[in-house]
């Protein structure tokens, strides 16, 4: 519990910012909003946009004029955002210990390196989600300027899921990475490199049905939002997989750290 508590204190600053940072945009983004709300026009604009760049955005299906339809557009950028943070965090929370040279000080402790992953894990999950809980309340409280009915709420709430296992999921392969390389400074580069290159293939997967399998490699595609808001609900196999992905790399991670050298 002393550890978990000491890495709340320690991200506490960084878990501040993003949240500010994450409010202003929401914000930012909807005050855009008005001049699409309930406006054919914008309807029109859109629909004359050539096919290959809608699909490359996840707007071929939604309807950017209303409430739903706005924020399922602008949903990748959220996922793009949060799996920044959460895999920053994860590779950081595992090298800062070598960076900030505190681990000696943590091999003096009578607790295994197994403990100390648990309780950052555990501490790295709990900023997730308050950054996930400032997301949805900043979607919620902008928009209550326009008629919201059930289905934006329900939307909302699938969208918080679905950010909530992004998360989960570059949360756990940033730990695995910071465990595997040996040089702490390069394992944030390469995380933060990761997440540019998956966002990547997910616009080229879109655009290309040749690359259709690719799907499957990057996480941006197993919760597309404009998906979620027709279908409702989400696709058992995507589930299972990004499971599999959070499961395997955090029992890698309890295996590789362990017995890794620490640089003192």
């Amino acid at each position: 519990m002393h550890i978990i508590k000491r890495e709340l204190r320690a991200n506490a600053k960084s878990l501040l910012i993003w949240s500010v940072v994450m409010i202003i945009f929401i914000f930012l983004m909807v005050s855009e909003f008005s001049a699409y709300y309930n406006n054919p026009e914008m309807g029109d604009i859109l629909n004359s946009m050539p096919e290959q760049m809608m699909k490359a955005f996840s707007m071929e299906s939604a309807n950017l004029t209303t409430t739903t339809g706005f924020v399922s557009i602008a949903s990748v950028y959220f996922y793009l955002v949060l799996g920044v943070f959460a895999v920053l965090l994860g590779s950081n929370i595992i090298s800062k210990e070598e960076r900030d040279k505190t681990a000696e000080f943590f091999l003096t402790l009578p607790i295994s390196r197994e403990k100390v992953i648990l309780s950052k894990w555990i501490a790295s999950i709990i900023n997730c989600i308050a950054l996930n809980a400032v997301t949805g309340a900043s979607l919620i409280m902008s928009m209550l300027n326009y008629d919201l009915d059930s289905e934006y709420y329900k939307f909302v709430s699938l969208l918080m899921i679905a950010l909530f296992l992004i998360q989960m999921i570059f949360l756990s392969v940033g730990m695995l990475l910071a465990s595997v390389l040996k040089r702490y400074k390069t394992s944030g580069k390469i995380s933060a490199s990761i997440i540019m290159v998956l966002y990547m293939v997910n616009v080229i997967s879109s655009i290309s049905s040749k690359l259709e399998n690719f799907k499957y490699v990057t996480p941006f595609k197993y919760f597309e939002s404009a998906k979620l808001l027709a279908n409702g609900k989400f696709e058992l196999k995507y589930i299972l997989l990004s499971l599999a992905i959070i499961a395997v790399s955090m029992a890698g991670t309890f295996v590789i750290y362990p017995k890794r050298d620490l640089h003192l």
